[in-house]
């Protein structure tokens, strides 16, 4: 009996493997807060004010004048709340990457290592610090790190190198989340000048603080990879060597206002690059987040962008795994007025309306995705749909590594619990299909 166990069980670990592979491995989990454990913490610096740069205000920034240290004491956070932390670090330069568009860096903290430190809090410590990571040559304006904090009570970033020059002025905000169960609420939006005029977290209230505003339990890790003027080719040019400094799990791409503007042939390759980068995402174990292109009153983008978005419906089609993002050409298309004089940017209380857009509907699709999905058969992972991602839910729930959204969807023997004979029945079911 126990042989033909382990075969069943085999011959279903060998088609979860290939599967996975086909599907870029990419399974759906219930969203773990990771939430802020370092604001209004004490912080130090030998410059600038360092309050300024955990308040409760992301307009306010640290600002150092010459090469510098931002360290946190974290000793009065419980042990079990910064096991693991994210630290991550916001510049308010309008442009993600200085490299890709030909832009300028302001107060970008080029050179630099992350330490952490064991000592007793209450007193700044001059030494023991040990480095953990060393970031040289960054061109972007803004950065996550995964920090293992067992044991330590202190971290800081110390800064050698600033817009890619020895000592200079940095000017930054700097958040430690708690990711002790598992990075699953860390976003990035990568897109044009709409996300990044829209998507900074220091103008007006920002996505993560909107999500908050939802539900207390949440403050998301939120990075804008918005660059003015760019499209989808360059998206795609890039989006490797982006993912690779990103440590999270939810990407959004949003390009195709400057690919749609005065191009209306161009929808093929157009889909081409956003599938590129679907793709990439995928391999690299995330989650893709693709919203509409939003209406324009200018004739040379309006005209083109339902063509544009035809596209986009079809990446829906084509790779069920993305996360439909907001509907922006139904929404500035019934209203006009939150866009600016140019007809193609939104006014600042169109970015404002954009970003609650976005809160809102990333909570229903993702924070609050249990509520709104229906049970459907062997849907252990309640995304409302029996697939690949279910089969690979199940074996790591049967092996002790994980939890099911659905439990009674996965009975299928109909014996009030989950072991290998319901896993069996699956992938029989599975394979019908």
């Amino acid at each position: 009996m126990k042989k033909s166990i382990q075969k069943c069980i085999t011959s279903v670990m060998c088609l979860l493997i290939t599967a996975s592979a086909c599907i870029g491995g990419n399974v759906f989990a219930e969203v773990n807060s990771n939430p802020v454990i370092s604001t209004d913490c004490p912080a130090y610096s030998q410059t600038g004010m360092a309050s300024y740069a955990n308040d409760v205000h992301y307009f306010s920034f640290w600002n150092s004048s010459d090469a510098d240290y931002l360290a946190y004491d974290l000793s009065e956070v419980p042990e079990n709340q910064r096991e693991k932390v994210i630290v991550v670090w916001y510049n308010a330069t309008g442009t993600f990457d200085y490299t890709v568009a030909g832009g300028g860096s302001n107060g970008i903290p080029s050179d630099y290592t992350i330490e952490v430190n064991s000592a007793d809090g209450g007193v700044y410590p001059e030494d023991g610090w040990e480095v953990v990571e060393t970031v040289t040559g960054n061109t972007l304006h803004s950065r996550q790190h995964v920090v293992d904090m067992n044991d330590y009570n202190w971290i800081r970033m110390n800064i050698t190198g600033n817009d890619g020059k020895n000592g200079g002025n940095t000017s930054i905000n700097m958040d430690i989340h708690n990711v002790s169960d598992g990075i699953s609420d860390s976003w990035i939006f990568y897109g044009d000048s709409i996300t990044a005029c829209g998507m900074m977290n220091c103008y007006g209230t920002g996505f993560a603080e909107l999500v908050n505003q939802i539900d207390s339990r949440y403050f998301p890790v939120q990075e804008n990879g918005g660059i003015g003027g760019i499209r989808s080719s360059e998206g795609a040019e890039n989006i490797d060597r982006w993912l690779e400094s990103f440590p999270g799990k939810y990407v959004s791409v949003a390009y195709g206002t400057n690919d749609a503007w005065g191009n209306p042939s161009g929808t093929e390759k157009y889909y081409e690059n956003v599938a590129y980068m679907v793709e990439k995402i995928l391999e690299a174990g995330k989650t893709p987040v693709i919203p509409k292109i939003p209406y324009s009153t200018e004739s040379a983008v309006g005209d083109n962008v339902p063509s544009y978005n035809a596209m986009i419906e079809k990446i829906y089609e084509n790779y069920p795994q993305v996360i439909k993002g907001p509907d922006f050409e139904t929404f500035f298309r019934e209203n006009p007025d939150l866009l600016s004089s140019d007809g193609v940017h939104p006014a600042d209380n169109g970015y404002a309306a954009m970003r609650q857009l976005w809160a809102e509907t990333m909570y229903e699709k993702v924070y609050s995705a249990d509520s709104e999905i229906k049970t459907v058969a062997g849907d252990v992972n309640a995304d409302g749909e029996f697939n690949i991602s279910d089969l690979v839910t199940l074996q790591k729930f049967i092996l002790g590594n994980g939890s099911l959204k659905d439990w009674k969807a996965g009975d299928f023997n109909g014996n009030d619990k989950i072991d290998v004979f319901d896993l069996v029945m699956i992938r029989q079911e599975f394979v019908k299909k």
